[in-house]
């Protein structure tokens, strides 16, 4: 829900597709339910999250340095 919720406040969604993907991910009981959201929500958060940049997120080896972390 955050991301949808940073989705509505950068403006990449409208309130009323943020509340009706919200209320799908609500209702689902599986994540193969959430899959079967109608295709126009699901282009809408395509959209939103390919603006965003989730998918190069996603893609981005982990930082080797923890962060900065000092660990032992």
């Amino acid at each position: 829900m955050k991301t949808i919720d940073e989705m509505l406040s950068l403006d990449l969604l409208t309130a009323e597709q943020h509340q009706q993907i919200g209320l799908w991910i609500a209702e689902a009981d599986s994540p193969e339910a959430i899959l079967q959201m109608p295709s126009e929500l699901w282009q809408a958060v395509e959209r939103a999250s390919e603006i965003m940049g989730v998918d190069a997120d996603l893609l981005r080896p982990p930082a080797l340095d923890a962060g900065g972390v000092v660990t032992g």
